[in-house]
């Protein structure tokens, strides 16, 4: 039974992982609900059969699961694109039982849309990055609702000075004409935001250690225009250049350029941005 080729179909939870194994005719062998471990998993799929291709969908743990399954179980698992995989299916109930067969025979007929399998390195990177955004987009929230609460008072800025400046909250907190209510909301949005702002420039420290030996940051920093976080967030979302053949490719996947999507005569772009050589891909 080991010796025959298999294909599998994970569809991942926090707690449980259902595991479809399929043999080449598209026979289903098992599909059922394992405990969330490498171990169990790699267990069941071994007991049909030879895996051949493994399938996970991407998503929030699953490339944690699947990083394990190739390192420590040494099992082919590929990351599935979810939103390709979702327009695939055969019906649109989404069930474990379901998922877990579409992504089995996606892999048996070799039809699986993958995404790329980034490091653990470069996850974690990632999850400083997008925690430095939130934090931005909270102090942005914050800044918006005292414009908010000054409208609603009909207040305007004071002669020559700028928003958010040192003089301007000076001024805000001392001589804006508000209410007794209305001043203590304004203290308690000024106190989140002076912490947001502390927090969002610990978060900068963070990264710019985490990436003070990283080739690749240093590389982007001598670019025209290109600070710490614009930098350190191509290198988290990005990863590797070296995974797209060129430029145009890579400007595509970070959404800056138009994609033509018509039949008929073929069009050209003329734009082709240059992927930077870097050693360190």
């Amino acid at each position: 039974m080991a010796s025959i080729p298999v294909y599998v179909g994970l569809d991942y939870h926090q707690r449980s992982v259902q595991v479809c194994v399929m043999d080449r005719d598209g026979n289903r062998l098992v599909n059922r609900a394992v405990e969330n471990d490498a171990r169990a998993v790699s267990q069941l799929i071994k007991r049909y059969g030879r895996p051949e291709r493994i399938a996970i969908e991407a998503c929030c743990g699953a490339a944690n699961m699947a990083e394990e399954l190739i390192v420590r179980e040494q099992l082919p698992v590929e990351l599935a694109h979810p939103g390709y995989v979702a327009r695939m299916k055969r019906s649109c109930d989404k069930t474990d039982f379901g998922d877990a067969g579409t992504l089995a025979d996606l892999t048996r007929v070799n039809y699986l849309p993958t995404v790329w399998l980034a490091p653990e390195s470069t996850r974690e990177l990632r999850r400083l990055v997008r925690h430095r955004a939130q934090l931005v987009a909270r102090r942005k929230d914050v800044k918006l609702r005292i414009r908010a609460l000054l409208r609603e008072n009909r207040v305007n800025c004071a002669s020559g000075l700028n928003p958010w400046t040192k003089a301007w909250l000076a001024w805000l907190q001392q001589e804006a004409p508000l209410g007794a209510n209305d001043r203590w909301l304004l203290a308690d949005h000024l106190a989140e935001l002076d912490a947001l702002t502390r927090r969002i420039k610990a978060s900068e420290a963070r990264i710019q250690t985490v990436t003070a030996l990283d080739p690749l940051v240093a590389q982007l920093l001598t670019l025209a225009g290109v600070g710490l976080v614009t930098a350190v967030t191509l290198r988290a979302e990005i990863g590797r250049l070296d995974r797209f053949r060129s430029g145009k490719q890579l400007a595509r996947f970070c959404g800056v350029t138009p994609r033509n999507a018509s039949s008929g005569e073929p069009t050209r772009d003329s734009f082709r941005p240059a992927i930077p050589n870097c050693g360190a891909c």
